[in-house]
């Protein structure tokens, strides 16, 4: 069919002409004003300062952290070097995914970081969003404004052929299309 999203190629999944122009059609309008962060200070963990079961998974745990100094007004503008970086403006916050490790960075210099197996592993991963962060502002710049898109659950499914055949290894269409929204 000409009108699916995604096609199979052997075992890999792979983004259709028309997936490609349909995510254009979905592009969302402009990235905002983009600041200077030469002028930042580069940041430590100060502290973790808690450590708590995860309350997404019990076999995990949730960090509490605080980076000094507080980054404030410059963590829209970090959202752009984390791939997976998502600003939220009425909260001050930035999410960043790495795995399955969700990290949030407060405008106050809180973190939290969920989905985390131990602390050693929390502490790995506060270390490289601690030079992530200090190497772009070392630098004083950050990539180009990505486009970002924005496509609902529903958009990908209804594009899916819904015969829930299981060559791409979920159990349905369904499925699979939850598993693309989430990268």
């Amino acid at each position: 069919m000409d009108d699916q999203l995604v096609e199979l190629e052997g075992k890999n999944v792979k983004l259709s002409e028309y997936g490609k122009n349909f995510l254009k059609g979905k592009k969302e309008s402009g990235t905002g004003e983009i600041k200077d962060i030469s002028q930042a200070k580069p940041v430590e963990i100060a502290e973790i300062r808690q450590l708590l079961p995860c309350i997404a998974d019990s076999s995990k745990i949730m960090v509490i952290a605080n980076m000094s100094p507080p980054l404030g007004g410059i963590l829209k503008i970090l959202e752009l070097i984390f791939p997976r970086g998502n600003y939220l403006d009425r909260k001050d916050s930035l999410i960043v995914k790495s795995g399955e490790i969700i990290t949030t960075l407060y405008g106050s210099g809180k973190v939290s970081m969920r989905m985390v197996k131990n602390e050693d592993e929390a502490k790995e991963e506060l270390e490289n969003l601690k030079n992530t962060i200090n190497e772009a502002i070392l630098k004083g710049v950050v990539p180009a404004p990505r486009e970002k898109v924005r496509v609902e659950l529903m958009d990908i499914y209804k594009y899916l052929p819904q015969t829930n055949c299981g060559k791409c290894g979920e159990q349905g269409c369904y499925s699979f299309a939850i598993k693309l929204m989430a990268g």
